[in-house]
């Protein structure tokens, strides 16, 4: 009997296989370039950190303002992909150049709208809870990265467009170049070598607004070098610019956005909450953090992976093949999770020494990594499942669960556990673990409902 069921299993992997290939093969540079992104703040986490708690802290705090914005903005570039990965499936290339070229000049003049927000608002850090000194020390490394959020909108037009023609290779490869710019002038300004200032967590900032300079410029190289590519440009004409295809972007991306907005502001006011804690829990939050983001990267580099395959599919009207890229994604995203479970269980007291000596930051960030093993599951079934309604274009309700599940339930529960039960750090991410739950509940159970709809018609 045994026997008969590893055989059985056998065969059932041996027919999954090209599928959790194809999966792969989109998602692992997504993973990538994604990972990447969050690497910029890792590094200004793991060098400034070197500097002490107080540096680590104004870098936490001014990171998690303008994360938020920087959210926004991505979460509405993505909103091009599922519309052109569905035109390519059609081979009209003509459409998808329009959206490109509609896609260039919003993205472009929204990036110039949150950096007039960011701006304003930095005028307002030292009015958020913070201690003084942490809200002093942030404000030139804010203003750095609000300075950055204009060609990180360029890029982000250019690099959703590829995802969406199936292409995310050349985004993974601009992003690693990028942060290896970024990690360069790190070393130069953080600390002041090779006759560079010393500008400490300001130059954190400046060296991440050089990089993020070189990305649209790297981009537009690739594309102007490459054939199949620049034609797209052929079909950019002023009659292409207008605001029926602007609407379906924005039709698409908003909701997007408000989802992603939500989520991060979730994280980002449990980061400000813990600051009223205290430095030592923050700076720990921050650590936890910053590792939770780079492995969560993979199950959004599945994700992103999932938003082309459904895209094309549903653009083709191959909706058994739209569901099993999806059911392929759901069982690679659980693998990664369970790993990440029992790493983060593993190594909790080792990994905070990656990014301090403080033993006071170690001990406390030891307690939450063991939290963040918790919400891995929740997190990556709803971040799949928002990829699956992503290449579906159904992403206006997801807008609404964000808003129930990390607004009404997940700062409530965190707050509540934190400070009416007087659990501490460990309480505000309490609310992280039920809030996923319900979101990742409310998502599947949409997806099962559209699914029918679509194969039932």
């Amino acid at each position: 009997m045994p026997g008969f069921f590893r055989m059985r299993l056998l065969r059932t992997l041996r027919g999954w296989l090209p599928q959790y290939r194809e999966n792969l093969s989109l998602a692992v540079p997504v993973m990538l370039s994604q990972v990447g992104q969050v690497v910029v703040q890792l590094f200004d986490n793991a060098m400034v950190g070197r500097l002490g708690a107080l540096p680590l802290a104004a870098v936490s705090f001014g990171g998690a303002v303008f994360v938020i914005f920087l959210f926004w903005g991505t979460g509405l570039s993505m909103g091009l992909t599922p519309l052109v990965g569905e035109m390519y499936a059609r081979r009209d290339y003509r459409s998808s150049a329009r959206l490109l070229q509609n896609a260039l000049t919003l993205y472009g003049g929204v990036g110039i709208v949150l950096f007039a927000i960011l701006w304003v608002l930095g005028d307002f850090l030292g009015s958020m809870g913070q201690s003084p000194e942490v809200a002093e020390l942030a404000r030139p490394y804010y203003g750095y990265l609000a300075w950055s959020v204009v060609p990180f909108m360029l890029f982000a037009a250019f690099k959703q467009f590829l995802e969406g023609i199936g292409n995310t290779i050349t985004g993974m490869v601009v992003v690693l170049t990028a942060n290896g710019v970024n990690i360069l002038f790190n070393y130069l300004l953080i600390y002041g070598h090779w006759g560079f200032p010393e500008m400490g967590a300001a130059g954190a900032g400046l060296a991440t607004l050089i990089s993020r300079i070189c990305m649209p410029l790297f981009t537009l190289g690739y594309f102007l070098s490459v054939p199949s590519l620049r034609r797209y440009f052929l079909f950019f004409a002023w009659i292409a610019q207008g605001w029926r295809t602007t609407r379906r972007l924005l039709a698409v991306g908003l909701p997007i956005s408000m989802q992603m907005v939500l989520e991060v502001s979730a994280f980002a006011l449990t980061l400000i909450m813990m600051g009223w804690i205290g430095t030592v829990p923050l700076a720990a939050h921050q650590v936890v953090l910053s590792l939770s983001n780079i492995v969560y990267m993979v199950v959004v580099g599945i994700s992103a992976a999932t938003t082309i395959m459904v895209s094309h599919r549903y653009g083709a009207g191959d909706y058994r093949g739209m569901r099993r890229a999806a059911l392929a994604s759901w069982h690679l995203g659980i693998v990664a999770n369970l790993l990440t479970m029992a790493c983060f269980v593993a190594f909790r007291r080792f990994l905070p020494e990656l990014f301090t000596s403080d033993r006071a930051v170690i001990g406390v960030a030891a307690q939450l990594f063991l939290m963040a093993a918790l919400y891995q599951i929740p997190d990556g079934l709803q971040t799949i499942a928002l990829g699956v309604l992503r290449g579906m274009q159904d992403v206006r309700i997801t807008m609404y669960y964000a808003f129930v599940s990390y607004i009404v339930i997940n700062l409530p529960v965190g707050y509540f556990c934190a400070f009416i039960l007087g659990w501490g750090a460990p309480g505000l991410w309490v609310g992280f673990i039920v809030g996923l739950c319900i979101a990742a509940f409310l998502l599947i159970r949409r997806y099962r409902r559209l699914y029918r709809r679509l194969t039932l018609d």
